[in-house]
């Protein structure tokens, strides 16, 4: 048990959102990391057979040509943007990585930006095809040491996260990203649970419920889900400062964050359906 609480302490790191609040993370393990790598291969192999029986093989009254060429394109935009495509998304993350508990986070503030994402998968084909392509290649004895020397020389990117303590990849370093533990989808359940005893503990003024916006409304999700007693204190006395809200003798920070999250969160989705979404707490509609 203590080596594995010592574990996490060394695989935790702060996160400092745009706000001043300090999340802390957790590093993804390196196999959580290959297995999601192998979960991805293998969908989009298994994508790439089925692409390769319907357009191919049942494409050939409209010429062989034309069908092996659209199975090129397809084959294309699937190994270059699957990961970009999934990694976009509000998670984070692709199929192989929502399984594995994982996902993808930037280094410096809160929010992936889609720059962040492009740049760490555009070295994906260096840090992991190229070697792989060094090793499928055969030939004279020149070859053979053109290959090897290619190998060594993309196996340093290969093995890279072995060699630094954040575990970043080639691409991860320049795109100022880090690969996270994934927080337990626990909120949705808990919130729904203590709904109304939290309503009728705490009331919330129409004009504190507007201080925050959508943003903020993921940063709030993201301090409850990993429920560290250090943020969830500064967080609390942040948000009672900013809608001046006067702590009661026995009100608990926690159960405070989930009340106005919940108040937050109804106010934001009954704003959208009259069409109007606030990014966040700078947003004036």
């Amino acid at each position: 048990m203590a080596g594995v609480i010592s574990q996490r302490v060394v695989d935790q790191r702060r996160l400092i959102t745009p706000e001043g609040i300090d999340l802390q993370v957790q590093l993804a393990d390196i196999g959580a990391r290959i297995g999601a790598y192998v979960i991805d291969q293998f969908i989009i192999y298994a994508t790439l057979i089925a692409a390769f029986f319907i357009i191919v093989l049942g494409g050939f009254s409209a010429g062989p040509e034309i069908a092996i060429t659209i199975f090129i394109l397809v084959s294309f935009f699937l190994r270059n943007f699957y990961y970009m495509f999934f990694e976009m998304g509000p998670k984070a993350a692709t199929p192989g990585k929502r399984i594995s508990k994982i996902r993808v986070a930037s280094r410096t503030h809160a929010r992936l930006s889609a720059n962040a994402v492009f740049a760490r998968n555009a070295l994906r084909e260096i840090e992991i095809n190229l070697p792989l392509s060094f090793l499928a290649m055969g030939g004279d004895a020149v070859d053979g040491w053109i290959a090897l020397l290619g190998l060594l020389w993309s196996g340093i990117f290969l093995f890279f996260p072995l060699f630094n303590k954040d575990r970043l990849r080639a691409g991860d370093l320049i795109a100022g990203t880090w690969v996270v533990r994934a927080p337990k989808p626990m909120l949705a359940n808990d919130l729904a649970a203590e709904k109304v005893e939290l309503a009728r503990a705490y009331t919330f003024t129409p004009e504190q419920v507007e201080a925050y916006g959508v943003h903020e409304l993921h940063v709030l999700e993201n301090v409850i889900r990993a429920n560290e007693q250090q943020t969830v204190m500064d967080v609390a006395d942040r948000i009672r400062n900013k809608i001046k809200w006067n702590k009661g003798m026995s009100e608990v920070d926690l159960d405070f964050l989930k009340a106005y999250y919940a108040a937050l969160r109804g106010r934001l989705e009954t704003r959208l359906l009259f069409g109007v979404r606030r990014k966040d707490k700078f947003d004036k509609t």
